[in-house]
């Protein structure tokens, strides 16, 4: 299935129905007086966060959706039918933004989150709801309201607890490979990783999600090689495992070209707490290995962890560091969302 994680959809609510004029015609009922029923409501769209989803595939083909109409009103006082509504169902983490692209119009990062987007027409009035006492037998009924209409973007930023950033061929895949259950492409070129993949790491007899997404190269922000359009999935990541490759020419200049990318794109990712290692360790000598350390050391200003998801070797301690770190995020958010005491002296 391929990953797709943006999409624009056009979505229009139903119109209401018309009412109805109508008159009682019983036989011996002579004044029978006006009996026309009231439209029935339009449909409404609804935007529903539903399990079993990881993609936006289906909207790639499909990008109209339409509620139905209300039905119209009928005689003997017969209300329209309401118009059948029409829910959009999207993975966990899926935002929906106006057609601007920049206004956030819901954020729906639960199963089971359901917003209703746009309201069905009202249905019109029959001839029945303007009798009066001076006017008894009205000739007037009112046509339904018309729905409403807007195009909208529906853009999916995955859910994981950590992430891997790093340069292509920095490892990041073999890491999630040798990590998780899941399957990347692994390869000896550049960007073999073209989309996003998400892995469970188990550890210590617990869980997290370890996202992985397609390396950055300098100027991506401006939309070098992929770009940073991928940067979105790991929007919502605890934390940051920061691969440097250990063969590549300067392990303190790779470092510098991702955090460089990582503070152009914003949106708080370089402020996220970060895990730096040098991988492939066991591709060097001892002593490029000591000196790739001592410069990644110096650009990153912390110690860096040394692995290589080849022979595993580093890979706990690294695991076992990212759980440690998206744990305390995890309390802190916990934390910050239990409400305060008041305090009574």
């Amino acid at each position: 299935m391929k990953f797709l994680d943006q999409a624009k959809v056009y979505v229009r609510s139903g119109d209401g129905g018309a009412g109805c004029v109508s008159f009682r015609r019983e036989k011996f009922i002579e004044f029978g007086g006006p009996n026309g029923g009231d439209g029935g409501r339009g449909g409404d769209v609804w935007i529903e966060c539903v399990d079993g989803l990881n993609t936006l595939i289906d909207y790639r083909y499909q990008q109209h959706f339409k509620a139905k109409k209300g039905e119209h009103g009928m005689g003997a006082n017969r209300t329209g039918a309401k118009g059948a509504d029409v829910v959009l169902k999207v993975p966990a983490g899926t935002q929906i933004l106006d057609e601007d692209e920049e206004t956030v119009l819901a954020d729906l990062t639960e199963v089971g989150q359901r917003i209703k987007l746009l309201e069905g027409g009202n249905g019109g009035f029959g001839n029945a709801y303007f009798k009066t006492s001076t006017n008894q037998a009205p000739r007037r009924a009112n046509p339904g309201l018309e729905g409403q209409e807007r195009w909208i973007w529906l853009r999916l930023k995955l859910i994981a607890d950590a992430g891997l950033v790093g340069l292509p061929n920095a490892g990041k895949s073999t890491f999630l490979a040798a990590t998780t259950a899941a399957k990347p492409k692994i390869a000896d070129y550049p960007f073999t990783t073209l989309h996003p993949g998400l892995g469970v790491v188990r550890v210590d007899g617990r869980e997290f999600v370890l996202a992985d997404i397609p390396g950055l190269i300098e100027g991506a922000h401006e939309g070098v090689g992929i770009g940073d359009r991928f940067l979105a999935h790991i929007e919502r990541c605890r934390a940051l495992l920061h691969l440097v490759d250990g063969t590549s020419e300067h392990a303190g200049k790779a470092y510098k070209t991702v955090r460089a990318e990582l503070l152009a794109y914003g949106a708080g990712l370089e402020d996220k707490p970060e895990i730096v290692a040098l991988s492939k360790i066991d591709a060097l000598s001892p002593e490029l290995l000591k000196q790739q350390k001592e410069r990644l050391q110096r650009a990153a200003k912390k110690k860096p962890l040394l692995l290589s998801a080849q022979s595993g070797a580093g890979v706990e301690a690294a695991l076992r560091a990212l759980l440690s770190t998206v744990e305390t995020a995890r309390a802190e958010e916990e934390a910050a969302a239990r409400p305060k005491a008041e305090w009574r002296p």
